[in-house]
């Protein structure tokens, strides 16, 4: 999206680009675009944060259990040698590794994204 507001930056700060309604006396525009600054009202950002810690932290948690409930399927599995069991542990390890480093990183990207916001 910044490559596509440069180039109508680029476009309409150029000397020799005409519009049909433009006054060619007038001096060209540096930065079409105009400054902004996104801001969060206090009253939404405080809960907001607070709602999306417990989120995070709660699935961390679970996906903390669903590994822990793995490795005791494995083990059951392995132990009583029944495959299935064992195979179904091993990809809930992997299932709940991958939660869990998906539910940091957006936690992660949405805290980054407040933060920001509130300058």
């Amino acid at each position: 999206m910044s490559q596509f507001l440069h180039t109508v930056g680029a476009l309409l700060s150029d000397p020799h680009l005409q519009f049909l309604a433009d006054d060619p006396t007038k001096p060209p525009v540096s930065n079409p675009v105009p400054e902004f600054t996104p801001t969060l009202p206090d009253n939404v950002k405080n809960p907001t944060s607070t709602i999306l810690a417990w989120t995070a932290g709660s699935g961390l948690a679970l996906a903390t259990l669903g590994g822990l409930v793995g490795f005791a399927c494995i083990g059951i599995g392995e132990g009583t040698e029944r495959g299935a069991l064992a195979a179904r542990g091993k990809k809930a390890i992997v299932m709940s590794l991958v939660s869990g480093v998906g539910i940091a990183c957006i936690a992660g990207l949405v805290f980054a994204a407040y933060k920001m916001a509130a300058g």
